[in-house]
């Protein structure tokens, strides 16, 4: 437990190393899971048919999972309840360090009496000299189609595949930006999908696109050197799409994207504390980052440690992003598995040529009312208040039953979930959400 912060754990029989993607139900509940060599139902065992992902001689040295970032991703097919396109990939070249292949599998959660199973499996979508994993996706502008990219190695050449429900075109080609040579590091769209980042910290460096949901291309890339001698990392994208933050091993760094100057709005907000975890040789360093659920970002640590490194409040400027180094505390040792997610709420971008489907993602007001939950509940004071994501940034208000204002708290845009600790005296609480006209409201017992 770290403040409000309580963790459980769940034995399976899957392991995990970098490579991590899962997906939910709307409820929350897992459906299934992959290590980049196998795919593993919501009980754990092994998927119908999940067996024989990405054949090369370097999954088969790595049978109990993958050890590259963003080597996996889950989209749902559009328009098809149940159906979910699985994008990967692996190391083909060992020596040459590239992969020869993305490969799609596809999952039919109607199968195995609703544990899912897998109908197609290892189809080469692209066949070239690929930068290892790096495999990511953002909404097309319409709200329902998806755009997945992935790297040609030594150039500067993007791939670009669009997700439809007529299945999944392309690839096309796009050359922009610096050419990318062998590489690791990190990739990741803002969560509105307007910019995109791509991080190696050896040569390369930073690159930040802006990006059209609308075409699927990226423009306006702004290279930045950072001055420093390491060699990996991470990025994440805050909630409000502005701020960027590099993981680059021994420190990290927060840039604005909106600032004239985009090198120059550097800001350090952590050097390696020289904290190791349990005991030496396993150093709590920067590596990669994700925006989680509860609008906080998860840094991890490069090595095999018990900690997570947090950024709090990532939508501040500066040091005012309440980086926490160390600062979760895991029951078990974690091994940079941090899953690969997209923003899975983005809907179409209003008013563009592209938004011709009728898609509305906002959220109906007695969807949201019955979306908001406490629990656990009743409580002692810590608990978490889970409702559906928004694209606007919202407002939490705590009061008691006479109406006086115990806790108010900012809710950032496309979050899902947020930690309240509450220092009052036993009694029942109501806790108020607003985004904008819109508002939902849950009441807490807190208990002596």
């Amino acid at each position: 437990m770290s403040g409000s912060l309580i963790i459980t754990t769940v034995t399976r029989t899957m392991d995990y190393k970098r490579t991590n993607a899962n997906i939910t139900d709307a409820s929350g509940n897992l459906l299934f899971s992959t290590n980049g060599a196998y795919i593993a139902n919501a009980t754990g065992d092994t998927m119908y048919n999940g067996t024989g992902l990405n054949p090369s001689i370097y999954t088969s040295n790595y049978p109990e999972g993958l050890h590259i970032s963003q080597a996996c991703l889950i989209l749902t097919k559009p328009d098809a309840p149940g159906i979910y396109h699985l994008f990967h990939g692996t190391i083909d070249d060992q020596i040459g360090q590239f992969a020869q292949y993305l490969y799609l599998t596809t999952i039919d959660m109607s199968l195995d009496g609703t544990l899912g199973g897998v109908v197609s499996k290892n189809q080469a979508l692209i066949a070239d000299m690929l930068n290892v994993g790096k495999i990511t996706a953002v909404r097309h502008a319409n709200g329902r189609d998806w755009w997945v990219f992935c790297h040609k190695q030594n150039t500067n050449i993007f791939y670009r595949l669009l997700v439809t429900p007529d299945g999944v075109s392309g690839p096309d080609q796009q050359a922009i930006g610096i050419a990318r040579y062998a590489d690791i590091g990190q990739v990741c769209f803002s969560p509105d999908g307007s910019k995109f980042a791509y991080y190696w910290g050896e040569g390369e460096d930073l690159e930040i696109f802006d990006f059209d949901r609308c075409t699927g291309l990226f423009a306006d890339p702004v290279h930045i050197l950072i001055d420093d001698d390491n060699s990996m990392g991470g990025v994440a994208f805050s909630p409000n799409s502005r701020f960027l933050y590099v993981s680059s091993v021994e420190d990290v760094y927060q840039y604005d994207t909106e600032a004239p100057d985009i090198t120059a709005s550097m800001v350090h907000i952590a050097h390696w504390d020289g904290f190791y975890s349990p005991s030496p040789p396993f150093a709590t360093l920067f590596d990669i980052a994700q925006l989680a659920p509860d609008g906080k970002i998860y840094i991890g640590t490069g090595n095999g440690t018990q900690h997570l490194h947090v950024i709090h409040d990532p939508d501040e400027t500066g040091l005012a992003c309440n980086i926490e180094q160390h600062g979760i505390a895991l029951p078990k040792y974690f091994m940079n598995s941090l899953p690969n997610h997209p923003n899975y709420h983005l809907g179409p971008v209003d008013g563009s040529v592209c938004d011709s489907l009728g898609i509305n993602v906002g959220v109906p007001e007695e969807v949201l009312r019955l979306g908001v939950q406490a629990y656990p509940n009743p409580n002692a004071g810590n608990f978490t208040l889970s409702y559906p994501a928004q694209n606007v940034v919202g407002e939490l208000e705590v009061r008691d039953l006479s109406g006086r204002l115990e806790l108010r708290e900012r809710i950032p845009q496309w979050s899902q979930m947020h930690r309240v600790v509450l220092h009052e005296a036993a009694g029942m609480y109501q806790c108020r959400l607003t985004w904008g006209a819109h508002s939902a409201a849950v009441r807490v017992l807190i208990e002596p």
